[in-house]
């Protein structure tokens, strides 16, 4: 399959929790994503706390894309989401999101919060294009480079009444397309 071709496929993925062994699939990913990338360390500090939860997405054998995220009363909080470079713009990262908005509900948790650096445009757009708003500027959030953040939040049924089951069909019309 041609690499021209696989970019206009989606491509169906396994979402599951993280276990050790996933290590070191995820931290490649984390490597290949970002400038300042979590440490194994920073990773297993976070998953060994009771609120935080990681998952992957696998492809056959091959974790493909990660996300690390926090329970709270009422909201869950992404503290880190990546897809393989390789994989890219072929739904995974969508399908992980949609995944987590069906963990919402209107009567307990009723939004996802998280921070994306400033000048990271492509995950801002990914989010927009998933329902999420910028509702705040975090001033010089990033201790490792002083960069600002925004805060970015999705609510169920905000809007347009979008919940899990319309991100679902919204996942699946871009898909299709």
């Amino acid at each position: 399959m041609s690499t021209g071709r696989l970019q206009k496929e989606q491509l169906r993925v396994h979402i599951r929790w993280m276990i050790r062994r996933d290590m070191p699939e995820v931290l490649q990913t984390e490597q290949n994503s970002f400038d300042y990338a979590w440490t194994e360390e920073e990773f297993l500090r976070c998953l060994r706390q009771r609120n935080c939860i990681g998952m992957v997405a696998e492809q056959g054998e091959r974790v493909v894309g990660f996300m690390i995220y926090e329970l709270h009363k009422n909201k869950l909080h992404i503290l880190n989401f990546a897809v393989h470079p390789e994989f890219r713009r072929l739904g995974i990262g969508r399908q992980m999101i949609a995944k987590l908005v069906g963990k919402l509900s209107s009567h307990r948790r009723t939004k996802i919060t998280l921070a994306v650096r400033e000048t990271n445009i492509l995950a801002q757009v990914f989010y927009r294009d998933m329902s999420f708003k910028a509702v705040r500027l975090l001033r010089n959030y990033y201790e490792d480079s002083g960069e600002d953040a925004y805060l970015m939040q999705f609510c169920l049924g905000e809007d347009e009444g979008l919940d899990s089951e319309d991100l679902a069909n919204r996942v699946a019309q871009y898909e299709e397309s």
